[in-house]
């Protein structure tokens, strides 16, 4: 996969790394950095970035602020999904509000999709 991303993107993923939103760093802190199963931030997959990733169970994880929610930003985010689906990924879409007001579920969603024995 990674001949097929785009370079030029690099700089632009690391810099969204620097500047996390708030939800994003309660995600990251909080509960995916402690997993047992490594998480990349802002990775560059063929001409998007996504916000978390996880290669040994082949899921992608966005959290959407509200411009997700207008037509055009809809359709943008179904055009990637399928996209991100067709290279046998999965993706998880969370709202900011999500990660505020439910981030216990939003956590569990998470593990259950993850190839981790409960112990």
């Amino acid at each position: 996969m990674n001949d097929t991303n785009n370079k030029k993107l690099t700089p632009f993923s690391q810099m969204l790394r620097r500047e996390m939103t708030k939800e994003e760093k309660h995600l990251w802190y909080d509960f995916l950095k402690k997993l047992p199963i490594t998480f990349q931030r802002q990775k560059v997959i063929g001409n998007y970035i996504v916000d978390f990733y996880c290669a040994e169970a082949k899921l992608v994880i966005e959290l959407d602020g509200s411009q997700h929610g207008m037509p055009d930003a809809r359709e943008k985010d179904r055009v990637r999904d399928e996209y991100l689906n067709a290279l046998g990924l999965t993706v998880l879409r969370y709202t900011n509000l999500q990660i505020q007001r439910n981030f216990k579920d939003v956590c569990n969603g998470i593990y259950n999709r993850l190839p981790i024995k409960r112990e």
